[in-house]
């Protein structure tokens, strides 16, 4: 069952939209916040680390780094595109750079980056699934994330727009894109934001091309004698084996994956020597008949580290690919091979400095996706009892497949199992199992590193007979990805769920997937689906006799009909749900009920019963300790009671609301309580109290990048600043939010701007300004169809030189 909190009815602040199916206390708004944050770290945005041994490619990162130079003469280059072999280094060359330009300080909003994993066809991303990615990793909730590729493309450059004009300049980097279609709509505008692309293919794009090639002989000595003396130190005598290296280097065809790979296995056993083990590289490569120099050089390393894996390492290397997503973590690798963690993690170790996996962020492991295919193979491979030279032996394959289904099975299990746990923190009323989180934030942490594999997991999980997985995971993440705002995920794997029930006739779960649909459908503001979705659950409940899921469906209807204005028959649903909350015995989802039937009543004015409701719904939360909500029961108490002119109760409330956002660290929630506090002490005429607080909002707004929430605060404060005659400083608070509605497309609040930056104008007396700036208001709300609107200004515009101060606000 979702809450709610809304805006004041005379244009009040506006917070933002969440809900959960587990009477997850949330916020709600008219205008939805895109909150931008301060800066996008390498952490937030999975920044792969560089490698320490980096040698031969100077003058290509030089290069690419010059072109990234803010400085430099005739502008930066838009898009620079690496293109080379597989294995070759082209992610290295761009991680290196990538990690210095940084350092160097040239990029203050930070780098984004994505691998498109555009040749493995089971994990290619989708220039969609990638901006989903970016536009939720920069701080855009859900909500304002389109379904479409083309509208997200939009918002996208608007979003780095607003960095630029901002001086928060991004670095973006695309890496492994096989297409044009991939790569297209993730690139910005014009050239403020520079790309960097690396692909296998020379890609058509309006790039600045850097082919790189192979390591010439030098280079190649020097990466397999950097990588052994690193880790054997300088001294060891197998260096001084010049020949037997050079000839060790000829034979990986100067790419640097083989080359890491076989100097891996040379700083692994100090009595292995170059020359044996070249000899033994040059007897694989013999084999591998139809291959370019190239690929057999990378399939000989591969099996020549290969073979020299312990069991247990090899059985694990196999494995990793069962994992659907880009990378897994320690606990799920133990889970994987049904091993102890510290075991694993040794196992893992052993992997990585063979150079088999890759670390991309601390205790979490990915492949090579040259490696994975391998890796795959010698699962299929296993699966048959077949080596790379020996006949296939079918006595083999039964147990083999079993090992693998069974792996997957830990592994899914794991996942699901773990995501109920994690999820239970997020729930304000059911007790969570602290053995394995304990507490909430390590919860949504391990959430949050999970969430591409959890959604990975259910959608594969049909394909290999394991549905409940799917409804489990379903099920279980709904919370998460409300909270999170992943809708379209949510909307993904809950349609599934929704089939699966459909198919098996599992009536029940099939309501909890249309409730839970119809949630998801709110938080992307597809209403009208909304409505049919939870029309759906509300008739299975009433089939099933569910009497509590049959509240949660009134009460979730009742709040997509609210978002469209149909107050009449959300106070309707609101009442269905209290009254069953009341005799189910429900407290927290009565709280609920009462807060949400509180802004529905407040929408059609009946604002005395809305603070009765909202002082209802305060009772409860303070009873069941409840402090989030407690907080939420206070701000929107304060609306209602400014609505009916008790001011000073008002004051209180918010005061109240901006205190509990301070106590459980809600930076941005309390920004919206400064701004309503506001407000509040505007009404009183207690404007130095009120100019304050308004710069505080403003402040916070700024500190959290809410680009629309620092517009109102602008609007708030100049209001204010006018009432106490400091007319420049409110002109230019106004033009200040003129343009930012200017910049976030809003025009209802660009006229508010314009009319208030009209009133004080004419207070300073200038009334040619004062007329263009009221006609500018009178164009932007006729645009938008709010013809009463626009005559009250006409009628104020008509009043000059004397208008009547009416300022449109405070918001």
């Amino acid at each position: 069952m979702t809450g709610a909190v809304g805006p004041s009815l005379d244009g009040g602040v506006s917070n933002t939209i969440g809900g959960g199916v587990f009477f997850h206390a949330v916020v709600q708004g008219r205008d939805v916040q895109v909150v931008l944050p301060r800066e996008v770290t390498p952490a937030l945005t999975g920044l792969p680390p560089a490698s320490p041994v980096f040698t031969g490619r100077a003058g290509v990162a030089r290069t690419l780094r010059d072109g990234l130079r803010p400085d430099q003469p005739g502008g930066v280059q838009v898009v620079s595109a690496v293109a080379g072999l597989a294995g070759v280094g082209k992610t290295e060359v761009v991680l290196h750079t990538a990690h210095r330009v940084l350092a160097e300080g040239w990029f203050p909003g930070g780098v984004l980056f994505v691998d498109m994993f555009g040749y493995d066809p089971d994990r290619r991303l989708s220039a969609g699934q990638a901006l989903a990615g970016w536009l939720s990793a920069i701080g855009i909730p859900g909500e304002h994330i389109p379904a479409g590729e083309q509208d997200r493309s939009r918002l996208w450059r608007s979003v780095l727009d607003a960095y630029t004009r901002q001086e928060r300049r991004l670095l973006l980097i695309i890496d492994n894109a096989s297409a044009e279609e991939q790569v297209r709509p993730l690139l910005p505008a014009d050239a403020r934001t520079p790309v960097l692309v690396t692909s296998r293919h020379t890609l058509d794009l309006d790039a600045r091309l850097h082919d790189l090639d192979t390591l010439d002989a030098q280079a190649s000595l020097d990466l397999i004698t950097r990588i052994v003396a690193g880790r054997r130190g300088p001294d060891d005598p197998r260096l001084l084996d010049a020949t037997g290296l050079a000839e060790l280097a000829g034979l990986c065809a100067g790419l640097p994956l083989a080359l890491r790979i076989v100097a891996a296995l040379l700083a692994d056993r100090p009595h292995l020597h170059p020359h044996a083990l070249a000899g033994q590289l040059r007897d694989d490569q013999y084999r591998l008949d139809g291959l370019s120099r190239q690929q057999a050089a990378v399939r000989a390393a591969f099996d020549l580290s290969h073979q020299h894996l312990t069991d247990a390492q090899a059985r694990l290397f196999r494995l990793l690919p069962v994992n659907p997503g880009p990378d897994i973590a320690t606990g799920g690798a133990a889970r994987l091979v049904d091993l102890p963690e510290q075991q694993t993690t040794r196992l893992l170790a052993d992997l990585h400095r063979a150079h088999l996996i890759t670390e991309p962020a601390p205790d979490r492991w990915g492949m090579h996706d040259l490696v994975r295919l391998y890796a795959t193979d010698q699962q299929t491979h296993q699966a048959s009892g077949q080596s790379d030279d020996r006949p296939p032996d079918d006595s083999h394959s039964a147990e083999t497949e079993t090992e693998a289904a069974a792996a997957r099975r830990r592994l899914y299990d794991h996942y699901r199992h773990t995501a109920a746990t994690a999820t239970a923190h997020l729930h304000p009323t059911v007790p969570a199992d602290t053995n394995v989180f304990p507490d909430r934030k390590r919860a949504l942490a391990w959430l949050d590193a999970e969430h591409t594999n959890l959604i990975a997991v259910a959608i594969t999980a049909p394909e290999y007979q394991r549905p409940e997985t799917t409804t489990g995971l379903a099920f279980a993440l709904v919370d998460f990805l409300l909270f999170r705002r992943h809708f379209t995920d949510l909307i993904t794997i809950t349609t599934r769920a929704r089939d699966i029930c459909q198919q098996i006739g599992d009536l029940q779960g099939e309501g909890a997937a249309w409730n839970n649909l119809g949630l998801a459908l709110a938080g992307v503001r597809r209403f009208d689906e909304a409505i049919t979705a939870h029309t759906h659950d509300l008739n299975i409940c009433q089939q099933t006799g569910d009497l509590h899921d049959e509240g949660t469906a009134w009460n979730n209807l009742g709040n997509a009909l609210a978002k469209i204005r149909r107050f009449d028959e959300a106070i309707t649903a609101y009442t269905h749900d209290l009254n069953i909350c009341q005799q189910t015995g429900d407290l927290h989802g009565e709280g609920q009920a009462w807060n949400n039937l509180g802004l529905a009543l407040a929408g059609v004015r009946r604002f005395d019963e809305a603070i009765t409701a909202h002082t209802h719904d305060l009772n409860i939360c303070q009873q069941t300790g409840d402090l989030h909500g407690e907080g939420q029961a206070w701000n929107n108490l304060g609306l209602a009671l400014r609505q009916v002119r008790r001011f000073d109760e008002a004051i209180t409330a918010h005061t109240r609301a901006r205190d509990i956002y301070q106590q459980t660290s809600d930076l941005h929630r309390e920004g919206q309580a400064w701004n309503n506090l506001g407000n509040a002490l505007a009404k009183v005429r207690r404007f130095d109290e009120a100019i304050t607080a308004h710069t505080r909002a403003r402040d916070i707004y700024q500190q959290t990048s809410d680009l629309h929430g620092e517009g109102q605060a602008w609007n708030n404060l100049g209001n204010a600043l006018a009432e106490v005659r400091r007319f420049d400083e409110a002109i230019t608070a106004h033009t200040r939010a003129r343009d930012i509605y200017q910049q976030t497309s809003d025009l209802h609040g660009e006229g508010q701007a314009w009319n208030n930056l009209g009133l004080t104008l004419a207070e300073a007396r200038r009334f040619g300004e004062a007329r263009g700036s009221y006609q500018r208001a009178i164009a932007a709300f006729t645009a938008t169809g709010d013809t009463a609107t626009a005559e009250l200004v006409q009628g104020w515009l008509a009043e000059l030189p004397q208008p009547q101060r009416r300022w449109l606000g405070f918001r």
